[in-house]
């Protein structure tokens, strides 16, 4: 009874949890905050389930020590929370330069405000936006103020990811005012929770590595199983692409190629012409070439040969609700959404629906499409083309040619130079005279090397950009993976099933077979060198971690899913195909999807050494984790192929639950931990350890839907291989949920991830 009290119990919050995120939605997050995170009734439910759990695991007499320690941890943190919730406040202060400011805007957990005392005063001294060298893109907010109080000055800085404690508050850099004369700063008591908190992840920390290594623990017995020196399998499948040709005028390839070499800013950053080029041409055709032509032939041929340009059907249009209505065809050229005969722009009038609220398949075509041509537009105008660098008191500044310079900035000749020398170019490029267009490409990188101060990125930053922008890494290693992966699924399926596999590895069958096995393995270890290098360029090319958007962190789990299969496949032969098969999918996710492949800068609030701890240890997990869902599928279709009786079968889904089982463990180390130092993170970064935002929440979710696959002692369906695969099975779907259905639905802060 007390048993289906706890499971209940733990249920419902898990589903509370769920249904929270999706109300959050549709009602809004004040709502959902108010109404369910912060009501009584969530919190009573927290606690009966805290009791529930501890009566128990009195009941059961549990006396190992390293589950005792990890079952306390998680108290600790409840209690901390709990401690949070009826101690804690949270407010804002609002700084004006030169003003002394000694009272607060205090919010209440039904969200009503009101102004109290400071116990000091403040004065905001300066507030500062740093930018990343050569670009308008935020690299950091700095309010530096004095606090007065008690007959002393004390002086004090806020920073993102840097926060300023006097006693008890802890003051944490919110937003700012637009004329940079004002600072908002967020202002945070909680003096009882976060010790209690930060204790309990200290011990939670403690038991999940003492959980690897107990040497009386579960994992450290699955590791003594005689069914180590076994192996077993599963299936999956995937196919590719294919191009075409024509002839247009363009510049030549080793002209356009030298034009690809200038310096822009482009997303934010000062990177070479060619990045922009790529994406310019990949939004326009769907891939990062056309026909012959490479995309610095592409942009330079809308440049210089924009009517002709104009003409050429190279503009994909997605199949849908636009094509049909507008009867498109696949293919279109730009003028086509031009006709005087259909009163000019024909998306003209869905877009302004669009932005009118219609927001149907239909009107969102509409200004997808939309996009791209006002994209095509600003650059035949000039103004996306921010070649023209100018640098004075020390900061740096990039125009186009079209861009009103002030005269304090250049002077006349050189306000000339930027206005004329792209028609300059125009007019040799249409006279044939591709010598005279080369001499003024290289005196306008000569101009940007002289002008653009510390802006430019190295030398070693743009050979690996360009590498980047010519080896499309995801796009191959995807197509290699998965074929490796199906072609050693066969082999391990062969040698299982098949006579080869009675034979074991003896005669010439089964040592083909291990022949082929090995070349696999050799190729698997080429494809993992080769996206090692994608991420090692990614990380030059950026100056930082590859760990900042969804598509950076799905070729981290690509790599780390490789990693893992190449490390134990001695032990588990399956482990190799199953890491392929996986980690071609996740790059074949990252090839179509609307994940942006664009290098870009951190948010300043995501400029913080705990971002790739985090990053990468919750990968690492969700790595495990998609390989314990693999061994369930294989061992549920197995079941389904070859029936309840057959010969093995219990054998092989026995070997695969082993399998499974010795990832589980530390993928939930992994992910407690991965979740611990986010909300360590989380507290410098914006004053609270946990924010219910709807990737925390889900995150958490995943960690308690998968720790019911450790109890196994308390819950029998467990403890049969097929009743354990298909409760892995459904598990993966919080994990599909964490990652994807958050980052494109649920939003949040966390969407970015």
């Amino acid at each position: 009874m007390l048993k289906r009290i706890v499971f209940t119990l733990y249920v419902l919050v898990i589903v509370t949890m769920a249904a929270a995120t999706f109300i959050e939605k549709s009602r809004g997050t004040d709502f959902v905050h108010t109404a369910v995170y912060g009501s009584w009734w969530f919190t009573a439910l927290w606690a009966l389930l805290a009791v529930a759990a501890v009566v128990y695991i009195v009941r059961r007499r549990v006396r190992r020590l390293s589950t005792l320690a990890l079952h306390l941890a998680l108290l600790l943190i409840l209690a901390g929370a709990l401690l949070t919730h009826v101690s804690a406040w949270r407010g804002r202060v609002h700084l004006r330069s030169g003003l002394a400011v000694d009272t607060y805007y205090k919010l209440d957990r039904k969200g009503n405000v009101s102004e109290e005392k400071l116990p000091f005063t403040m004065r905001l001294d300066t507030f500062i936006v740093s930018y990343h060298e050569g670009t308008q893109a935020e690299a950091d907010y700095t309010s530096r103020f004095t606090v007065s109080g008690e007959g002393r000055e004390v002086q004090a800085e806020v920073a993102m990811n840097k926060i300023y404690e006097h006693g008890p508050l802890r003051f944490y850099q919110a937003s700012y005012d637009r004329d940079l004369l004002g600072s908002v700063l967020a202002v945070n008591c909680d003096p009882w929770g976060i010790p209690v908190t930060y204790a309990g992840y200290g011990l939670l920390f403690a038991a999940l590595v003492w959980m690897l290594f107990d040497p009386k623990g579960r994992f450290r017995r699955l590791l003594r199983s005689p069914l180590l020196q076994k192996g077993a399998l599963c299936a999956v499948l995937f196919a590719c692409f294919s191009v075409n040709a024509k002839a247009l005028n363009a510049l030549p390839r080793e002209t356009a190629d030298k034009f690809g070499r200038l310096f822009m800013v482009y997303n934010g950053r000062v990177c070479p012409v060619q990045t922009f080029a790529v994406d310019f041409t990949k939004k326009l055709t769907g891939a990062s070439s056309y026909k012959d032509f490479t995309a610095e032939q592409v942009l330079t041929g809308f440049i210089f040969y924009g009517d002709e340009w104009s003409a050429e059907p190279l503009l994909k249009v997605k199949s849908g609700a636009l094509r049909d209505a507008l009867q498109l065809p696949a293919r279109c050229t730009v003028n086509t959404f031009f006709n005087p005969l259909m009163g000019g722009y024909i998306l003209g009038p869905y877009v302004r629906e669009y932005y009118q609220g219609q927001t149907d398949k239909l009107h969102r075509q509409a200004a997808e499409v939309d996009d791209r041509l006002m994209m095509l537009m600003q650059l035949r105008r000039g103004g996306l083309l921010r070649v023209f660098p100018v640098t004075r008191g020390g900061r740096t500044q990039w125009y186009a040619p079209t861009d009103n310079i002030a005269d304090t900035l250049v002077g006349d000749a050189e306000r000339a130079y930027i206005a004329n020398v792209f028609s300059l170019l125009n007019e040799e490029v249409h006279a044939g005279r591709t010598a005279n267009v080369d001499q003024i490409l290289d005196k306008m990188l000569a101009y940007q090397e002289k002008n653009a101060g510390s802006s430019l990125p190295s030398d070693a930053q743009v050979k690996a950009e360009r590498t980047l922008n010519g080896v499309p890494f995801a796009t191959i290693l995807f197509m290699v993976n998965l074929a490796l992966g199906v072609v050693l699924m066969a082999v391990v399926m062969v040698k299982m099933l098949g006579k080869a596999g009675r034979a074991g590895s003896y005669g010439r069958a089964g040592r083909t077979l291990n022949t082929v096995f090995a070349a696999g393995a050799a190729l698997g270890c080429l494809s993992l060198l080769a996206l090692s290098l994608c991420l090692a360029l990614r990380w030059v090319a950026s100056g930082r971690v590859p760990m900042g958007n969804g598509y950076e962190t799905m070729l981290l789990l690509a790599w780390l899913v490789m990693l893992v299969a190449l490390a134990v496949v001695r032990r588990f032969r399956i482990a190799l195909p199953f890491g392929l098969l996986l980690s071609g999918f996740f790059l074949l996710v990252s090839h179509i999807s609307s994940m942006d492949p664009q290098i870009s800068h951190l948010m300043p609030v995501l400029n913080s050494p705990l971002l790739s701890l985090h990053v990468s240890v919750i990968m690492a997990a969700f790595a495990l984790l998609s390989l314990t869902f693999l061994c369930a599928v294989t061992a549920l279709l197995l079941r389904l192929f070859r029936g309840r009786n057959a010969t093995g079968l219990a054998d092989q889904t026995g070997r695969l639950a082993l399998l499974s089982r010795l990832m589980l463990y530390p993928a939930l180390a992994l992910l407690g931990i991965g979740i611990f130092v986010g909300a360590v993170w989380a507290n410098v970064s914006w004053g609270a350890y946990w924010n219910w935002d709807a990737k925390e929440v889900w995150g958490l979710i995943t960690l308690m839907v998968y720790a019911v696959a450790a109890h196994d002692a308390s819950l029998p369906f467990l403890r049969r291989p097929l009743g354990y695969h298909a409760f892995m099975a459904l598990a993966f779907l919080t994990i599909v949920m964490t990652y994807f259905g958050v980052n494109y639905y649920l939003g949040g802060m966390h969407s970015y991830a």
